[in-house]
């Protein structure tokens, strides 16, 4: 609508919150119809009740692209074609289709299963080629079944995925993603600063166990040491802990966060944060107010 005379008087006017109040109401009214819509028919099509799966914009998309590529330091053609590459792949679709039709938990779950921000581990694994990964939480194990399937078209690596539920893992369990994945069932913390994991290195680390910051902080801690000069911390909670940005800031790292936005899906989206080496040494440089004002003498 175009402004007039008389509007923005109005709008200048003691009165306008009054006369704004029918617009914002109507544009509150649209938004909560179209998420109430997106809600109605999710509650009919799926059986989801945790870890949601959707399709990400198309937007979205290339915003993902963008964030694994600047986390890995390659270029995002090809990052977009490791994207493209786990989309297409038939046969790690059918095999999570199947065992989560035949499992315990298959009237909880959908079992066309859409990646969303978890095809990010999946491009990270592809560019960065690590020889160890560790996931912290598994749940099901899409994330794990997407990290061993990029192993695999990588010809070398090994996941360590760790769950306190020995119920956890059904995808990697058994089949063809099984090889290449040692399964560990206890607390993330003791398994992070285990022998054999501090032995090994880690190259790239998953932590997707959802307690608080104080966890995730211990987690971080624990891993550390074992942290090769080149490794990559994925985080799920950054969307809503500051644990992982802090840490990162605090070891001199860069840090880079990714935010979903589903497509056609009452849920909001969560995200990925990124701890990762830091190019540019001036991210940590002090600068004070003065200094960084133009025009102030310094």
């Amino acid at each position: 609508m175009q402004p007039t005379s008389l509007t923005r008087r109005l709008a200048a006017s003691p009165l306008a919150p009054i006369a704004a109040f029918p617009l914002r109401f109507a544009t509150v009214a649209r938004h909560n119809a179209s998420v109430l819509r997106r809600s109605g028919s999710w509650l009919v099509r799926s059986r989801e009740n945790a870890c949601f799966t959707y399709d990400l914009t198309p937007v979205n998309r290339e915003h993902l692209a963008w964030f694994t590529a600047t986390v890995t330091g390659r270029p995002v053609e090809e990052l977009r074609g490791y994207l493209d590459e786990v989309e297409a792949d038939v046969a790690l679709r059918t095999h999570m289709r199947k065992v989560l039709a035949a499992g315990p938990r298959r009237r909880t779950c959908d079992h066309l299963v859409r990646y969303a921000r978890r095809a990010a581990a999946y491009a990270v694994v592809r560019a960065l080629r690590p020889e160890h990964v560790v996931e912290a939480g598994v749940h099901r194990g899409i994330t794990s079944c997407l990290i061993a399937a990029a192993l695999l078209r990588n010809g070398h690596g090994r996941l360590t995925a760790v769950d306190f539920d020995p119920q956890s893992g059904e995808l990697i369990q058994d089949g063809p993603y099984a090889p290449v994945v040692d399964r560990v069932v206890g607390d993330s913390v003791a398994a992070l600063g285990s022998a054999r994991v501090q032995e090994q290195g880690i190259d790239l680390l998953v932590l997707d166990t959802y307690v608080d910051s104080r966890h995730e902080t211990a987690e971080l801690t624990a891993a550390l040491p074992a942290l090769g000069e080149r490794a990559v911390v994925l985080s799920t909670t950054s969307h809503f802990l500051g644990s992982l940005a802090e840490w990162s800031e605090r070891h001199h790292r860069a840090f880079l966060h990714f935010r979903e936005d589903p497509a056609q899906h009452w849920h909001p989206g969560e995200g990925y944060g990124a701890s990762f080496p830091c190019a540019s040494p001036d991210l940590f440089t002090h600068v004070s107010p003065d200094a960084a004002t133009p025009g102030r003498p310094g």
